[in-house]
């Protein structure tokens, strides 16, 4: 099902983010997590793509996988850096003829191996001529697009920043999932300021839960970066050992979620790193029923 259609049809759309596995072990964890996320009836899932493409062929293996083995509506991430036209082209042609119908179209990001590499010779340079040659070639596939409610890392001029998202949307971007943030007034802005700029599309709030130390540090040191509230890293500061700090995480995230239903977003989307635990509390705590249509 197209996600613009999905939104549509729904009050507000419940998603979820996954990453592909790079060997078994991961490979069975991530289903186990698929098959207890699936009763919670996600509008939708991702799947990401590495930076420069670099699990171009996981992405592919996992999104059919889905596509094949459950009831999910599947979005696969697609990334400029690295590739030629023809080649994403023949990406693009390939998940369409496969039933894969909805796109992620993003810039990305070079591999940390190889950070010179950029736009391909033969390439795109932004996500917004992404958008334009999907939109071209293949008019009836759903496209998503990024937004950054802290600001885009590589663009400190917020009125540019928002000026390169209106592009997106111009070439036929569906609707915009944003990245994660922690203090919900970034998103209220974000959004006001989209509205300024004449941006109408559904605009979906990315949501990721602090569930250990460590994750909150990798959070940090992402090129995408991460603010954190004053208040969060003291209510953190005072969790006793990891368990409570997760816990205090996950409450963290529940309050985002309850106060962004209601002032009537149009879409909340997980980040799980393909586990399950952190959104299902979620779900509990809230009480939660996705009303989201499986079908596909």
């Amino acid at each position: 099902m197209h996600i613009a259609d999905i939104l549509k049809n729904n009050k507000v759309a419940f998603s979820f983010e996954l990453f592909p596995p790079k060997d078994k072990n991961a490979s069975d964890q991530l289903f186990t997590a698929i098959s207890e996320l699936v009763p919670l009836k996600p509008a939708y899932v991702s799947v990401t793509y590495g930076a420069g493409g670099s699990t171009r062929e996981l992405t592919h293996d996992l999104v059919m996988r889905i596509q094949n083995e459950t009831n999910l509506t599947v979005v696969s991430h697609l990334t400029c850096v690295g590739s030629s036209k023809a080649e994403l082209f023949a990406i693009l042609e390939k998940y369409h003829d496969s039933g894969i119908n909805n796109i992620m179209a993003l810039r990305g990001d070079p591999p940390r191996n190889n950070p010179s590499l950029g736009k391909h010779p033969d390439g795109l340079l932004y996500a917004s001529e992404l958008v334009r040659l999907i939109k071209t070639n293949f008019p009836d596939m759903g496209i998503g697009v990024a937004g950054f409610p802290e600001g885009h890392p590589e663009t400190p001029n917020r009125l540019q920043e928002i000026e390169y998202l209106k592009r997106k949307v111009d070439e036929g971007a569906d609707y915009i999932c944003t990245q994660l943030f922690f203090d919900n007034r970034d998103f209220y802005d974000f959004c006001e300021r989209c509205e300024l700029a004449g941006i109408n599309i559904p605009i979906l709030a990315g949501i990721m839960p602090i569930t250990s130390r460590k994750g909150m540090i990798r959070m940090a040191e992402l090129a995408l970066g991460a603010r954190f509230p004053a208040r969060l890293l003291k209510a953190l500061a005072r969790a006793e050992d990891d368990q409570f700090f997760e816990k205090v995480g996950i409450h963290w995230a529940t309050e985002q979620v309850r106060d962004l239903l209601d002032n009537g977003v149009k879409g909340i989307h997980f980040y799980t790193l393909n586990r399950s635990n952190a959104t299902v509390q979620i779900y509990n705590q809230l009480g939660v029923s996705c009303s989201s249509s499986l079908s596909k």
